[in-house]
């Protein structure tokens, strides 16, 4: 079962979750009044550096039908789509530069460059995913209700294709998220009126025709006689884009560590659980300066789900602050390489694919799935999650030295 009591879990005090949700509400308006001119020239920066990319892709295409053009135009189209998709488009929608009341970069305003219209996005990840974060059967992105990624979701015969479904999903992750919150399968069931689909789905595809329009008929008849050419850099760049953002956001929510909720934590949930519930659902993964940038900063993922609102570029020393939190209350700072958290996320959606009666683990003391009681039978020792998650650790290698002695 996922976890009930998430002050169980964490091993903290009501009184311990509330001093960290003080702390915690300390630092945003520590950086909120720090918010100035450097913020806007690096949202500029960005912007300025952006555009510059696309135009010398769409540039480089007029000639598509030459090798080396064809290569820096798909490569500098494909940069400029990942930097306007993760680090300009995911957090203005956040509303992350409204502070600067630009109708430019406001959340109301901006409209991204990929299929999915904003305000279904909007609604599905802002309001949904950030509410009510991996809590399941609230929280749609657990899954995106393709994949099983915790055994909380009953083991179904579909699911034996769900390593075939992730590939599928990593190809085509606009359109997958474009779909997400139209809830077609609810409007088939019945379950959703069509008088509230209708608008979402004319919405939906007057985005589709804008984007068909732009990637794979206006630009590419530009090209003129190097249509071919251009429509397949168009789609090799939208291919790495769809490639690369299913990449970074599976690797902030799906590592092993990256906890799941019963709605049952959400009575009375308060400010400081919620925040708790933020820092335990979630996993960041190490990146320097670059990596950080073309990631969207999302690489801080904690920090993100602990400030979704604050702008991305803060987050790198927001991180140093939470890290200092984490060791005060004896909580887990979820991170690893990349390659690591994108290793383990793949073997839990690998590993959910086959029904619970092949695999090893509880469903209360799994990678991928875990509740408060992974911890009975355990000695009192003290101390909060970190230590009790240890102190599992060293259980488990003391039960397979049992096992490989008796052997």
């Amino acid at each position: 079962m996922a976890i009930s009591d998430i002050n169980e879990y964490a091993h903290l005090t009501d009184a311990d979750v509330e001093a960290l949700g003080a702390e915690l509400d300390m630092l945003r308006r520590e950086i909120e009044s720090s918010l100035g001119e450097r913020d806007r020239r690096y949202l500029r920066r960005t912007i300025y550096a952006q555009r510059g990319l696309e135009v010398l892709g769409r540039l480089a295409l007029l000639g598509s039908h030459r090798r080396p053009l064809w290569l820096l135009g798909t490569g500098a189209l494909s940069v400029a789509k990942i930097i306007e998709n993760m680090e300009l488009g995911h957090n203005v929608m956040h509303g992350q530069w409204d502070w600067m009341n630009d109708p430019e970069v406001h959340s109301t305003t901006w409209e991204w460059d990929m299929v999915c219209a904003s305000p279904h996005w909007k609604h599905s990840h802002n309001f949904i995913h950030h509410k009510y974060t991996n809590v399941v059967g609230m929280d749609h992105d657990v899954g995106y209700k393709i994949l099983r990624v915790t055994r909380d979701e009953p083991w179904e015969p579909r699911r034996a294709f769900q390593p075939l479904f992730n590939v599928m999903l990593a190809a085509t992750f606009e359109w997958g998220i474009g779909l997400h919150d139209l809830e077609l399968k609810e409007v088939i069931a019945g379950r959703k009126p069509m008088e509230k689909a209708r608008p979402e789905i004319k919405l939906f595809a007057r985005k589709i025709a804008r984007q068909v329009g732009k990637d794979y008929v206006l630009f590419p008849a530009l090209s003129g006689p190097n249509f071919v050419h251009t429509l397949t850099a168009n789609l090799t760049a939208n291919f790495i884009r769809n490639l690369w953002a299913y990449v970074v956001i599976f690797c902030g929510h799906f590592p092993d560590g990256a906890e799941k909720f019963t709605i049952a934590t959400l009575d009375d949930e308060t400010s400081g659980q919620w925040y708790l519930r933020q820092m335990l659902g979630s996993a960041n993964f190490e990146a320097g300066p670059a990596l950080a940038f073309m990631s969207g900063n999302l690489c801080y993922q904690i920090e993100h789900h602990l400030y979704p609102d604050l702008p991305s570029n803060r987050l790198a020393e927001i991180s140093v602050r939470v890290r200092e939190l984490c060791e005060k209350y004896d909580l887990p700072y979820n991170t690893g390489s990349l390659s690591m958290q994108y290793l383990r996320t793949l073997r839990t959606i690998n590993k959910l694919a086959l029904p619970d009666g092949l695999l090893i683990a509880t469903s209360d003391d799994a990678p991928e799935t875990a509740s408060e009681h992974r911890f009975d039978g355990l000695p009192k020792r003290g101390g909060g999650l970190k230590t009790a998650l240890a102190q599992v650790r060293e259980r488990r290698r003391a039960r397979r030295s049992r096992r490989a002695a008796a052997r």
